[in-house]
């Protein structure tokens, strides 16, 4: 038996430049940082050589083709399963907080690759894993996503992310001391809006649009510097209104990065003293992330009292096996 535990992830600025329609042309670069909640894998195997798989639903299957979990299946597939195992995921947040902009299918993927590697006695990095993610999700799947969320899972930390015109990715540790990275993370407050993001949707406009969003594209990676330079720095207010200027940037991506009803959250909240924020993931709903000094904070849950906030703190660590049983 194997357990795998990978983190999900917040992302700060330069969301979009992880596209393979912006980076081929000019290089791409995010600013984002693995938290302390995950999913968690479970690998085993089954006598009867049938496929189980458990997660909100129960499927039950002769070969893993069967499957109708499509990322469990490919990533089967993949690695060239096909009969003979079980396979178990659930994570920190219910099930219906999944998918709402905090990276969860990308840390699904990684962290059944990863569980799947070790029950067949391989050792993987993970360089290895991420992209093999994005192998699944991106060329397999077709999904219309960037490569960001595969790269924060499988590595964790915080992290200034490069990604190259000829498909290269480099991953830079930000290295803050403990008293700043301290003050940041009690600094970022996490909202739930309650609405769903239809992120296929938003994200393949955002695809279709990316030769004419080039300038504010540019714009965004222009940031990931700076912000690097603040969190070593400890320039956190700057660092504040830097996510704001990135948030009024990521607007103009897609039509439906944002509505009426996330414009008005993110009003309140800079009313109530946030410096700056931003929806996460391709927008539309799920989580909202504010910057706001500790004085300020007690306004600023008020003013968003009618949302459940999510405590979090960063992890250190991606993708890890947590427990492993003689086979």
């Amino acid at each position: 038996m194997i357990i795998t535990r990978t983190p999900l992830r917040i992302s700060f600025v330069g969301g979009g430049s992880d596209l393979r329609e912006y980076y081929s042309k000019n290089t791409g670069a995010v600013v984002s940082t693995a938290i302390d909640k995950y999913i968690y894998v479970m690998v085993n195997s089954r006598p009867d050589k049938q496929i189980r798989l458990a997660y909100s639903e129960s499927e039950y299957v002769k070969e893993a083709s069967l499957l109708k979990h499509n990322i469990i299946r490919e990533c089967l597939k993949l690695l060239g399963f096909k009969t003979g195992i079980d396979i178990t995921y659930s994570g920190d947040l219910p099930i219906d907080r999944v998918g709402t902009g905090l990276g969860a299918s990308s840390s699904l993927a990684v962290g059944v690759l990863h569980a799947l590697h070790e029950f067949k006695g391989e050792k993987v990095y993970h360089d290895q894993l991420a992209e093999e993610a994005c192998r699944v999700e991106i060329e397999m799947l077709e999904h219309p996503i960037g490569k960001q969320d595969q790269y924060i899972a499988a590595f964790g930390g915080v992290n200034l992310i490069r990604f190259n015109k000829d498909d290269r990715v480099e991953v830079l540790p930000i290295l803050m001391q403990e008293n700043l990275r301290n003050s940041l993370e009690n600094n970022l407050l996490l909202f739930y809006t309650g609405l769903a993001s239809d992120s296929v949707s938003v994200l393949t406009e955002q695809k279709n649009k990316t030769q004419d969003n080039f300038a504010v594209l540019a714009s965004m990676v222009g940031f990931t510097d700076k912000v690097s330079e603040m969190l070593v720095n400890g320039e956190l207010n700057e660092f504040g209104k830097t996510l704001h200027q990135n948030w009024l940037y990521k607007k103009q991506l897609a039509s439906k990065v944002s509505n009426e009803l996330i414009d008005e959250y993110y009003k309140k909240g800079l009313a109530s003293g946030a410096e700056g924020g931003k929806i996460l993931g391709s927008g539309g709903g799920g989580f909202l992330l504010f910057y706001c000094k500790p004085e300020k904070q007690d306004s600023l849950r008020k003013a968003l009292s009618d949302l459940d906030e999510l405590k979090f703190k960063f992890s250190p660590t991606g993708s890890q096996v947590i427990y492993e049983s003689a086979q």
